[in-house]
């Protein structure tokens, strides 16, 4: 039986200067507070802090970075409990213990690695023979109360928790958190609209009309949609916001005339609306998002280029965000040069670009960023979260824009547990490709130490403008 015991130097140089310096930058920033400005953590799950209810479902269930590699070796959803209420979740973790060795390499075996020793105390690589006495101290950890969310949430340290949220949620929960004077940390609402911008799109209409109830504003028509984005904006700012986010297929923001996007709307509501009038719609749309954040100033976040729901049998039996999100070719210069031309140097405006496709950094987002005081460098993330495409990341964007026009780390995700692990791989790669830019002399240590401390605090602040 393997131990599980994660070596203190991992992820730092191999090479013996180099992994002393890095040394010193980890231990620098390694107690540091986590900032998480963009992540799907619900905000009711802190608010209610329940007991966690089993191993499978908090652990392997509900993340889709687990869930899609057990299902690329012939695991289906249904057996992995996805959408499943009825599945046994002490089979679920068997299932999972007995593939353990699909994880060897990935940054999920890291982050399990972390998580499991360093939250859970747990001493030994799951296998098919462990596998039901980890089930079993697991449940029997967290049915302690200090492993309630509120209690974990202090223990990791997290001084800002970003949610994903409609334009139409009451932010009830957020509010009861921020007025709660047993709770002292920070959730925060993210504005997250793409629903509203698609009129071809499944729910195009039930949404307007539940934003038309919220608002109180008629979104019949695309004027009054427009007026009621915009109120929503400002009840999401008046209870913390700092943040929009908008995923779409493309990058394109390009206006059309008040009457064509009007006519766009009339026969999206009539269900006549042809694709290309559809994608010229979103295209619109997210122009008019990028005009509403130079004008409130919520940090506009664009993730593009994702083919979601790639495997239409998974997604008709299981839904959305089962792990076939895929990505694709992105970019940015061309797309975005209205916007750019019309905003790029708004001093509120503010974008951060994020991809799935990390050719982009180097060939796109960092020169913009190098150039637009509002474009920001978004952190690699969802496929590209690697120790190794961190480097490179680091390595693309550097040349071009610096650190400091960089997003800082960000962990993007529904797994709660495993944010502290994601934040601590991102603080060692960042140690070892700044050691390594010391030893080779482009930057001394004193500046590699001030570098590290404003990664994890000053630029993700300053970046979402989370010093509210």
């Amino acid at each position: 039986m393997t131990r599980l015991a994660p070596h203190p130097d991992r992820l730092l140089p191999s090479d013996p200067a180099a992994r002393e310096i890095a040394r010193t930058l980890f231990k620098e920033v390694v107690e540091a507070p986590i900032y998480s400005p963009h992540g799907h953590v619900e905000a009711a799950l802190l608010f209610e802090n329940s007991l966690f209810p089993d191993p499978a479902a908090l652990l392997i269930t509900q993340d889709h970075y687990v869930t899609r590699l057990l299902h690329s070796a012939g695991i289906s959803m249904d057996q992995l409990g996805v959408n499943t209420p009825d599945a046994d979740p002490r089979q679920i973790w068997r299932r999972f213990c007995e593939r353990w060795h699909l994880f060897l390499g990935t940054p999920v075996r890291y982050w399990f690695e972390s998580e499991f020793s360093e939250v859970f105390g747990l001493e030994e690589h799951p296998t098919a023979q462990n596998a039901d006495a980890l089930y079993d101290q697991l449940a029997s950890t967290l049915a302690r109360e200090e492993f309630r969310p509120r209690s974990l949430f202090e223990r990791f340290n997290i001084a800002v928790l970003a949610t994903t949220d409609d334009p139409a949620d009451d932010l009830s929960t957020h509010r009861a958190l921020a007025e709660d004077p047993t709770f002292s940390g920070r959730v925060l609402p993210t504005f997250r609209a793409d629903k509203y911008m698609d009129p071809a799109g499944a729910k195009w209409v039930v949404k307007l009309e539940a934003l038309t109830e919220v608002s109180g504003i008629d979104c019949g028509s695309y004027r009054g949609l427009l007026d009621a984005l915009r109120l929503r904006r400002r009840y999401f700012i008046e209870h913390g916001s700092t943040t929009s986010d908008s995923g779409v297929p493309d990058a394109w923001a390009e206006p059309l005339a008040d009457a064509d996007a009007e006519r766009l709307h009339a026969v999206g509501l009539a269900g006549t609306i042809s694709a290309d009038e559809a994608v010229a719609y979103r295209r619109n749309m997210l122009y008019q998002f990028a005009a509403m954040s130079a004008d409130d100033g919520l940090v506009m976040q664009l993730h593009p280029s994702v083919l979601r729901n790639h495997h239409r049998p998974t997604f008709d039996a299981f839904g959305p965000d089962t792990g076939h999100d895929l990505p694709d070719i992105a970019a940015f210069t061309r797309p975005l040069e209205r916007v750019l031309n019309d905003f790029g140097t708004h001093p509120v405006f503010r974008l951060v670009l994020f991809t799935v496709d990390e050719t982009a950094f180097s060939r796109e987002i960092a020169p913009l960023a190098g150039f637009y005081p509002s474009v920001y460098v978004g952190a690699p993330w969802w496929f590209i979260d690697t120790p190794a495409a961190i480097g490179r990341f680091r390595a693309a964007a550097t040349d071009s824009a610096g650190f400091y026009k960089t997003s800082g780390f960000i962990d993007d995700t529904r797994a709660f547990c495993s944010i502290p692990a994601r934040h601590d791989m991102s603080r060692r790669a960042d140690a070892a490709f700044l050691a390594n830019l010391v030893v080779t002399h482009q930057i001394s240590e004193a500046d590699a130490l001030t570098v590290a401390r404003d990664l994890v605090h000053k630029i993700p602040v300053e970046t979402f403008r989370l010093n509210g």
